[in-house]
């Protein structure tokens, strides 16, 4: 019977919750201080980690926030393997996620739509 969750999905999991932790208790920089991580996507080597995350002000200062987690990044990949027991800590490259945008600039011009119908 084959593996449904394989060992990567779990790690990837495990650095998704982890960090959501460190960004949310442990990071005081106030260009991040509204980002959520979505989802964590790491090579099969563990060398890198694909972060993509949101942030609830939209896509107005990604770049600030982008800069922000830049430099915080050292600082997450060690209090990383301070916390997960892997022998390499994948590198973090952080991907800004604007499915959830989308999503709500489809829901508005479905709205629309249906509202000029009736």
């Amino acid at each position: 019977m084959p593996k449904d969750f394989s060992r990567s999905l779990r790690v990837a999991d495990q650095i998704q919750r982890e960090l959501a932790d460190l960004l949310h208790n442990e990071i005081k920089d106030p260009r991040i201080n509204q980002v959520t991580i979505i989802a964590v996507e790491v090579s099969r080597d563990y060398a890198y980690a694909k972060v993509y995350y949101t942030t609830l002000d939209g896509q107005e200062n990604n770049r600030v926030v982008e800069k922000g987690l830049e430099h915080a990044g050292g600082f997450l990949r060690s209090s990383l393997s301070k916390r997960i027991n892997l022998r390499q800590i994948p590198q973090l490259v952080f991907i800004y996620d604007k499915s959830i945008e989308r999503g709500a600039h489809l829901s508005k011009l479905i709205d629309e739509a249906i509202a000029q119908e009736k």
